[in-house]
């Protein structure tokens, strides 16, 4: 908790000078069986060039078994999901927006252990979004690299990620997202990820630059 307190007053300034909104977010995750995960998300979002909007929703994730690599480079990681190869989900998250959005979201996420103990997750992500009768796809694929530290007994997990929006209703690969942040638990059940998020999105003429702040916390259960 010490942790926490000192670096959010740290971003204030920054967030005050070049930050253009800040999203929270909360994660809830429930193991139900060895191979099969709940969870339950609320957040508030702005991505692809659309307005900031709420999504709040249920997901399933189904596993893999672990990798002994795999496991070692996540020895003090909360979310056991990192163990697996592949972790396959499907979530459905509404946004009551006007009109609202009914959204299923497939993913296909790949973790692959590298070298002095880095970790590289490949997200495959699908927006299957329904809106006033009319449908539109979103393709999103991102890469991250993370590495869990070791200060004494305390181990955050600096990362660092890309992700790439294609878009139907554009026809093009239009948005570009880098993300920079750090991951640090709290006891045996929190996490808080504090994370600087940059967007250039060029679905829409001019192109649109975004400079965000996400607050996400994650609760495993």
């Amino acid at each position: 908790m010490l942790g926490v307190a000192l670096i959010v007053p740290a971003l204030g300034p920054c967030a005050r000078a070049q930050i253009d909104q800040v999203l929270p977010e909360i994660d809830v995750y429930h193991r139900l069986s060895s191979d099969l995960r709940f969870s339950f998300q609320a957040k508030e979002t702005r991505e692809g060039g659309a307005p900031t909007q709420a999504e709040i929703g249920p997901s399933l994730d189904f596993y893999l078994k672990p990798l002994v690599k795999l496991e070692k480079v996540t020895w003090f990681d909360l979310d056991d999901s990192k163990k697996r190869v592949l972790v396959l989900s499907l979530g459905y998250l509404p946004s009551p927006n006007s009109p609202p959005i009914s959204r299923i979201e497939p993913v296909a996420t790949f973790h692959f252990p590298l070298k002095a103990g880095f970790l590289l997750s490949d997200r495959n992500r699908a927006d299957l979004d329904w809106q006033s009768s009319k449908f539109t796809l979103r393709y999103r694929n991102l890469l991250q690299i993370e590495k869990r530290l070791t200060i004494r007994c305390y181990h955050p997990a600096p990362y660092a990620a890309v992700e790439f929006f294609y878009q139907s209703q554009y026809s093009k690969w239009s948005d570009t997202a880098i993300y920079v942040g750090c991951i640090f638990p709290i006891g045996r059940h929190f996490e808080f990820d504090p994370y600087y998020e940059h967007q250039n999105n060029t679905g829409k003429s001019p192109n649109q630059q975004l400079n965000q702040l996400g607050l996400r916390l994650s609760i495993h259960l």
